[in-house]
């Protein structure tokens, strides 16, 4: 019987991920995941045949990072689509290199806007805002979308340090946008 492997798959994710997450996903290279692990690239190129591979999954890891970071929300009487809404933003501003990874590589899944509004990743944030605002889930989609568009270009602006972050005025202008995504469609009828 083979010897058991000192370095497992998680292991060489997590710090692929670790890589992503200090340097940015474009870093991310056997040497790089192996100095982390403090071993050879063999362990690495053991687990993943190519290094594209390894990034999908340390893409993929990001992204249950990001998602789980999204739904802890403060205060989410005040308003769980403002609570994401800024979470997203927040985000960008801590993590700026995995926001990068996430949504200005091409490792972002989606080509369209309307397939990742329908992206099973999405979908806990969904029936969340839909729970707390109710309406459909079509109602909520379209919010969701005029609310991320505004909260994404204002993340973009943070993680690629040309704004600084000031959450009091971050809030006022997301408070506005969402007025704004809830009144719309009342008007259309």
């Amino acid at each position: 019987m083979p010897p058991k492997p000192k370095i497992t798959k998680e292991m060489v994710i997590d710090a692929a991920f670790e890589v992503a997450r200090e340097v940015g996903g474009e870093n991310i290279n056997a040497r790089t995941v192996a100095k982390k692990l403090n071993c050879s690239t063999q362990p690495v190129m053991y687990h993943f045949a190519t290094i594209e591979e390894l990034k999908k999954a340390a893409y993929a890891k990001a992204d249950a990072y990001h998602s789980e970071y999204l739904m802890n929300i403060e205060s989410p009487q005040k308003g769980v689509m403002l609570g994401i809404g800024l979470n997203y933003i927040r985000f960008a501003m801590e993590e700026p290199h995995l926001f990068r990874f996430l949504f200005q590589s091409n490792f972002f899944t989606g080509t369209t806007l309307l397939e990742m509004i329908d992206a099973e990743e999405l979908v806990p944030v969904l029936l969340a805002m839909q729970g707390a605002a109710g309406g459909s889930i079509e109602q909520v989609k379209e919010t969701f979308l005029n609310i991320f568009l505004f909260a994404h270009g204002y993340a973009s602006i943070i993680a690629n340090n040309s704004l600084e972050y000031d959450e009091e005025l971050i809030k006022s202008h997301l408070e506005r946008a969402y007025r704004a995504a809830i009144l719309a469609p009342q008007e259309e009828k």
